[in-house]
């Protein structure tokens, strides 16, 4: 099994040394072992936005060089790139472009173009990728999980043990979960040193009404924060602190780094996210969410 970048610039490259072919997705995937499904769901983590769209954007872009600078006409063009038909072809141009593509070449008009994606803002680690952050809205949810109080310089060696623990045991307990599949760990009063942590490994739920013994709820408040987002060549399980140690100092940096608009609010609360149904075998997926403020209001 090739590492998650490898894997990821296999397939963009594929992609765009395929740009004229019939581009079967379920094909591309049994190329790399991998199911469809799974290919397309990580394919939308990674570069948030679905792998059919990403094809067809290309081609379509790639096709305007025909369109402009030879005299081919546009059933020609449309078969060139794949198309099956000239309609299907127009139709396709007129989503992507707002005009049809004999009107463009008329007008000259300037569109943009969907250029060919990159695995730039990354950090690879060996087994694992960690992708530079975007800006989400994040709406109000509740959990129910086991609460732990962790010294602030243990929770990345404690907190992947007791995420296994809730998820194997106390999990089962509650009832009322909006997706079973959804694990989700959070953290209040983040302290790096002699401090505790208040750490919280739950799941989703409905609402907090009822709360079974032993465990304990918390309410998300709607908040924009930082997303970070991690792909590793492992299962779940296998978070362990030295991976958790990779993905924490890349943080540490966005945090330190004077460039940046936003400051993390990391120290108040944070929390992770996994979805089981990401994982097939091949590849996990985790995302990091941390509520932010822009500096300049701080000041």
């Amino acid at each position: 099994m090739i590492k998650p970048y490898e894997f990821l610039e296999s397939i963009l490259t594929e992609i765009e040394n395929s740009i004229k072919d019939n581009i079967k997705i379920d094909l591309l995937a049994k190329k790399y072992c991998i199911s469809s499904i799974h290919l397309q769901r990580l394919f939308k983590f990674a570069f948030n936005q679905s792998i059919g769209g990403y094809i067809r954007s290309r081609k379509l872009s790639a096709s305007l060089n025909d369109l402009f600078k030879n005299d081919f006409n546009i059933l020609d063009i449309a078969i060139e790139y794949g198309f099956e038909y000239e309609e299907t072809y127009i139709r396709a141009f007129k989503r992507e472009f707002g005009t049809t593509p004999g009107v463009l070449r008329k007008t000259g008009e300037v569109v943009k173009v969907t250029s060919p994606l990159h695995i730039f803002n990354a950090k690879k680690a060996e087994d694992g990728i960690f992708f530079r952050p975007d800006i989400v809205m994040v709406p109000k949810f509740h959990i129910i999980g086991k609460h732990h109080k962790i010294q602030g310089c243990d929770v990345a060696a404690l907190a992947p043990k007791l995420a296994i623990e809730f998820w194997n045991n106390e999990r089962k307990l509650i009832k009322n979960s909006t997706n079973q599949y959804v694990f989700i760990s959070l953290a209040r009063n983040y302290n790096k040193g002699n401090g505790y942590t208040d750490y919280l490994p739950s799941i989703p739920v409905n609402n907090i009404d009822s709360i079974p013994s032993g465990l304990k709820s918390d309410t998300f408040e709607s908040s924009l924060c930082i997303r970070f987002r991690y792909i590793g060549q492992h299962h779940y399980f296998d978070l362990n602190a030295e991976r958790m140690k990779f993905m924490y100092e890349e943080i540490w940096k966005f945090y330190y780094s004077e460039q940046e608009k936003y400051a993390l609010l990391n120290d108040k609360v944070y929390f992770q996210k996994v979805d089981i149904r990401q994982y097939d075998g091949t590849y996990c997926q985790m995302e990091v969410f941390i509520p932010i403020e822009e500096k300049s209001k701080m000041i």
